[in-house]
Parts: C-alpha cells; sequence; structure tokens
C-alpha cells in the first residue's frame, strides 16, 4: 500500500543518509539536514543543496542561521531545546521556519518563533526507548484539531506502521531512523 500526503518531512544526520535518485521529481519532500556530531565539508553540502533543488526538494538547516544563509537553504528547523528568538531575522529575510515540539508549552514557543510547521514527537513508541510515553493517532488528532493544525507527527513511524498514517488529520508526516534503515524502500511507499 501507499501513503500519500502532501508533504514528507525527511530528517538525515549527514548527506550521505539519502540518495536522491531514489525520489522523483515532486514538490513533495522536505529534508532537514540535522547534523550535531561530525562536520561535512561546505562544497559537499552546496552540491547536495544545488540536487535538492534540481529535484524541487526543499532543504532546511537544523538550529544554524550562519549555515542556513551559506548553503541557501529553504529555511530553518529550530529543534525543541532550541528556544531562541534569534532565527526571528530569517523570516524578514524570506526564509521559511520550522520547528519540532513534545508537549502543548513547546508547541506555543514554537509559535512563538515563527514556525510555519511543528513536527510534533512521538506519535508511536520508539525503539530506543520502549517505556517512554508516546501519542497514538487519536491523541495526535486531537492536539491537531485543538491546539494547532501546524502539527506534523513524528517518532515510531516505520514501514510496518504507516498504513495507520492514512487516519490522521494532517496532510504530512516526519521520517527520521526509518529513512536510515530503509531509505529506498520507505520512499517507494510514499507515492
Amino acid at each position: 500500500m501507499f501513503v500519500i500526503k502532501n508533504k514528507y518531512f525527511l530528517i538525515i544526520e549527514s548527506i550521505r543518509d539519502l540518495d536522491l535518485r531514489n525520489i522523483k521529481k515532486y514538490n513533495k519532500f522536505i529534508i532537514i539536514y540535522r547534523n550535531n556530531s561530525n562536520k561535512e565539508r561546505l562544497d559537499d553540502i552546496l552540491k547536495f543543496r544545488k540536487s535538492c533543488k534540481n529535484k524541487l526538494i526543499k532543504f532546511y538547516i537544523a538550529n544554524n542561521i550562519n549555515l542556513t544563509i551559506l548553503s541557501k537553504a529553504d529555511g530553518i528547523y529550530l529543534s525543541a531545546y532550541n528556544k531562541s528568538f534569534n532565527s526571528l531575522t530569517l523570516k524578514n529575510l524570506n526564509y521559511e521556519i520550522i520547528g519540532s515540539a513534545h508537549n502543548t508549552k513547546e508547541i506555543n514557543l514554537k509559535k512563538k518563533q515563527g514556525c510555519t510547521s511543528i513536527l510534533f514527537s512521538k506519535l508511536f513508541r520508539v525503539d530506543y526507548d520502549k517505556n517512554s510515553p508516546f501519542l497514538g493517532i487519536i491523541k495526535f488528532n486531537r492536539y491537531f484539531n485543538l491546539i494547532s493544525n501546524k502539527l506534523v507527527p513524528l517518532g515510531g513511524i516505520k514501514e510496518n506502521n504507516l498504513n495507520s498514517l492514512k487516519a490522521l488529520n494532517c496532510k504530512s508526516f516526519a521520517l527520521f531512523s526509518e529513512i536510515k534503515k530503509k531509505p529506498a524502500k520507505i520512499i517507494n511507499r510514499l507515492f
């Protein structure tokens, strides 16, 4: 089965995590480059950015205003721990701002930071912490309808539960760990 949504957010930690040849030329994908540990060369990031642009894929940099400007990214991604309002200067320069949150307090902060979309975690149980709480479909839909229609589900989304996403009220979702494990297989299911 295929999962058809308007937008797919793909979070990567390295430009080598994703082969852009697997993505068809659709204006549905948003790549968030969230590299906290190893430094990749600016030239490599610029080449990756150019490939994204050629395939009509939006490209965002996480928590780094300077790299966002240098790479001519489409915008910046603010992690849940990022409480700064410095990124609002990018909004004046026509950059988009997206963020992530885990609760209503963080959702309200991301709205004040000017986020057009908020990745809201965790939708399903995650492998790295089996005991941590998660929302589920019904609770996520309640948040989406009552608190903010900017919410994008993230967390625990795998190939085996993709069909469950059809019950979500939102028109997009985000992938992180599954895109690293099975990028070609998961992308083929998104059409």
